[in-house]
């Protein structure tokens, strides 16, 4: 899952997904032989099965069975060179800023950026489609009528690295370790998952219960595949620096510490050649850069140091593109469009704290913060202004909400805020002063009604202790945006402080939602599902581990999150999240910060492209591939590559 673990830039872009659209595989042949075997496709099909190339949200796909690659990748694309980047996401335990484990799939530890490439997965999503999988480890599937019951004929050609077969067995040890010992991601995102058994060493059975979620079936295809072999006698959830056995298109090559970590393409990769692989994986070797200062990281980027980079501050983006390379033309810079959904990031309140437990006492810190000048005087009037849950997509709650939005609303009046069958609550527009005397004074009048006194220049809460708070961070980038924030917040009589601590105790104080006040940006999905329960629903909330920062636990919010995950048609999707949207910005929960529709690119002029890119993506780095004619023309032929 694409989590940022530290909000040490202006613009955090989605956390890598659960699934993680790799490659793995596994193997175990000894139960899989022993298990029954599956009824022939005839007959399966005279039951009501139904068998098919790919699966997706709503049951269409848009390639046909016999597709020969994705439309936005050069299948030509030559292979070589290397990529340099920073850790730029995270998901499950990965940290931003040092590993200890390659084990990125438990809660203990930090895991190591890129391991995901190192395994392979049932399926693969097209990013010209929100939720369409095809076949990687799995060359087809076969569903029941009532579609909690899912066959999966694997490949034969499926190995793991040390060339042992990847079987079904293996498959289903997987998704039941994942399910018992993983991250607590997990466990929520599976909830619907009954059980998983091989039926022969190609086929997988997985079984779902009874009401199971619309995306279940694209979550299991997702899920990365360990070896049975490997992981039999060793304790899954111990983080430790031994490489687990994959079958991805990587392998785990040279790695410091805190420093970097690289991996090396495997050059027989069983399924290269596969569809849903063609044109991608260009780079032999592909290496992540730690760095716990992004301007150290930017010095590292000018120096050739990384070769590729994407901008998140805004003013380094218009001020500190200024050196040699860029004047000569070795270094390239761009604004490239994005269709991913946008990011919902900002100032996450811990309302388990008791000076953040009021929603008006929430609405008061949030009009202390004045976008508009922080925009302009900081940021280069570079980003817009998030207000929904669901920003940039038909899903955002606007105006008064709808016959078919009232018909979920009606159930619970009298036990939600009036407002959510009214206008959503928007983000206030400041006069952009930086300290708008209106809005704080409206902040006043919200905190005094909450039972806040004032005692001279302080505030009090309640129960008459001092009104305090503390932004927890793990690197300054942001520092500049909240100071102003604070200044406000001191008018209205709050102390607040901004606390810096090292990566593990960052990720150590979230685990344990041992915070007031903490940044993070949720990425955005054009068909949300799943994936939402593990950040608003009541059970995150008391789940260790979970994205549920603000501790949001209401029913009603509850209720919605199952709808959006159960929804069968894309018009009923719309309407349960735009109904969830207005309960959640009815919460509170949060100071909506920023968002931009485009990502900042820099990057050594080494590279070339495929000629058009995904619908739903920038396709960078991902579908690009070294180029050794530019390399060699500004000296960084094949030599400084490797």
């Amino acid at each position: 899952m694409k989590r940022a673990l530290s909000p040490s830039v202006e613009s955090i872009w989605p956390p890598q997904s659960a699934m993680t659209r790799r490659q793995l595989v596994t193997s175990g042949l000894a139960g899989a032989l022993a298990a029954p075997l599956l009824p022939p496709a005839s007959a399966l099909a005279q039951q009501g099965w139904v068998e098919t190339h790919g699966l997706s949200t709503f049951g269409e796909l848009a390639l046909p069975a016999d597709f020969k690659h994705f439309a936005y990748v050069n299948p030509a694309a030559p292979k070589g060179g290397k990529l340099s980047h920073q850790v730029r996401t995270g998901g499950a335990n990965v940290d931003l800023q040092t590993f200890d484990t390659f084990n990125t799939f438990i809660l203990r530890g930090s895991g190591a950026a890129g391991m995901g490439a190192t395994f392979a997965t049932l399926m693969s999503g097209n990013a010209d489609e929100p939720t369409s999988m095809y076949g990687l480890v799995a060359e087809k599937v076969r569903y029941s009528a009532d579609k909690l019951t899912y066959r999966f004929i694997l490949r034969d050609a499926a190995r793991f690295h040390d060339g042992s077969k990847l079987t079904a067995q293996d498959a289903a040890f997987s998704f039941n370790l994942l399910r018992d010992k993983g991250h607590p991601v997990f466990k929520i995102i599976m909830r619907d998952f009954a059980s998983a058994e091989a039926a022969g060493p190609r086929e997988l059975v997985v079984k779902f219960k009874p009401g199971r979620s619309r995306d279940s079936h694209l979550t299991i295809a997702g899920l990365p595949i360990f070896s049975k072999a490997y992981w039999s006698g060793r304790d899954f959830t111990k983080p430790d620096l031994q490489e687990p056995l994959g079958s991805g298109p990587y392998k785990l090559g040279k790695y410091e510490q805190g420093r970097f970590i690289e991996f090396n393409r495997v050059k027989d990769y069983w399924a290269k050649d596969l569809p849903v692989n063609v044109g991608i994986n260009n780079f032999d070797v592909v290496r992540y850069e730690y760095f716990r200062e992004r301007q150290i990281a930017f010095e590292a980027f000018k120096s050739g140091t990384m070769n590729y980079r994407e901008e998140f501050t805004s003013r380094t983006w218009h001020t500190g593109y200024t050196f040699p390379a860029i004047n000569d033309g070795r270094v390239k810079r761009e604004e490239i469009r994005d269709g991913a959904a946008v990011p919902t990031q900002g100032w996450y309140f811990n309302t388990r704290r008791k000076q953040f437990k009021d929603p008006r006492v929430r609405e008061a810190l949030a009009l202390a913060f004045d976008f508009e000048w922080t925009n302009r005087n900081i940021m280069y009037n570079t980003y817009k202004r998030t207000q929904s849950f669901f920003e940039n997509t038909p899903m955002k709650a606007i105006g008064k909400p709808g016959p078919e939005e009232l018909k979920l609303l009606e159930k619970w009046r009298g036990k939600v805020s009036d407002e959510v069958f009214g206008e959503p609550w928007l983000p206030p527009k400041s006069n952009g002063s930086g300290s708008d005397r209106n809005l704080l004074r409206k902040a006043n009048t919200l905190l005094l009604q909450a039972g806040c006194k004032r005692r001279g220049r302080q505030l009090l809460l309640p129960d008459g202790t001092p009104f305090e708070m503390e932004f927890l961070d793990s690197g300054g980038a942001l520092k500049p945006h909240t100071e102003p924030y604070q200044a406000n917040l001191r008018k209205l009589g709050i102390a607040s402080t901004i606390r810096i601590v090292d990566a593990a105790q960052y990720k150590r104080r979230l685990d344990a939602f041992d915070f007031d006040v903490m940044i993070m940006a949720l990425g955005g999905s054009h068909t949300p599902g799943d994936s939402l329960r593990y950040t608003y629903s009541s059970t995150a909330a008391k789940t260790k581990g979970s994205r549920n920062m603000a501790g949001i636990a209401d029913p009603a919010i509850d209720e919605m999150l199952e709808r959006v995950a159960n929804a069968r048609t894309r018009e009923e999707l719309t309407i349960a999240a735009r109904v969830l949207d207005r309960l959640l910005r009815a919460g509170r929960y949060w100071v909506p910060m920023w968002y931009k529709s485009g990502d900042f690119i820099a990057y050594w002029d080494v590279f070339s492209r495929p000629a058009r890119q995904p619908k739903l993506g920038t396709g960078a780095p991902g579908t690009w591939w070294w180029d050794e004619a530019k390399a060699a023309k500004i000296g960084l032929g094949e030599k400084r590559a490797g």
